[in-house]
């Protein structure tokens, strides 16, 4: 329509996506949403839908534009279980490595924001938060992890992956989060190994 301005909604979902990652849902404003998309207050609300719609936007986009990247990096656990769960981890260190992304991971704040949150949202975020543990269960299950030890090696991968998120904000070196990822890797071969050797497996 003449006069109406055009935008690109997936460059405008990436601006706000970056702007909750960096400061957070409850430190983001809807005048912070307008400065970092360019779009007037109006706009977005009537093409993007109100704060907490926009936030569960972005939420999505987060957790599938990553979660793909998670499911390749799995998708070698039929035959190498161990070296699965290291590219797991390489996915992660990745993002935090680049520079061009704030620190730290939208999931991991977003579950720690949970008090301040709506419940739709808060709800949101747990499921984001589960849909980790879950891929790393089918992943371990399918490098022939009996589904007990399958459930507690996911549960702990994926909160040192979240740990990685938090640590890297606070300021951990690159050489530190691969050293804290090895110590996980290790006791994950270490494992498998065992169970293996008494025919566990």
């Amino acid at each position: 329509m003449a006069g109406k301005k055009q935008f690109d909604m997936d460059t405008v979902l990436d601006a706000a996506m970056i702007q909750f990652w960096r400061a957070g849902y409850a430190d983001t404003s809807v005048d912070d949403l307008s400065r970092t998309t360019g779009l007037n207050r109006s706009s977005i609300y009537s093409s993007l839908g109100d704060k907490d719609t926009l936030f569960l936007r972005c939420l999505d986009r987060y957790a599938t534009r990553y979660g793909d990247k998670y499911d390749a990096a799995l998708a070698c656990a039929v035959s190498g279980p161990v070296a699965a769960v290291r590219a797991f981890f390489d996915v992660t260190l990745e993002r935090i490595a680049d520079p061009e992304l704030p620190d730290g991971c939208l999931i991991a704040q977003s579950a720690m924001a949970i008090p301040v949150l709506s419940p739709a949202v808060a709800a949101h975020a747990r499921q984001a938060l589960g849909l980790q543990r879950l891929r790393l269960r089918a992943a371990l299950e399918a490098g022939r992890m009996t589904g007990q030890d399958a459930e507690a090696f996911a549960v702990h991968v994926a909160a040192v992956n979240q740990s990685l998120a938090v640590m890297s904000r606070a300021g951990a070196s690159p050489a530190q989060l691969l050293a804290i990822v090895d110590v996980t890797v290790d006791a994950l071969s270490q494992a498998l190994r065992a169970r293996n050797q008494t025919g566990g497996l």
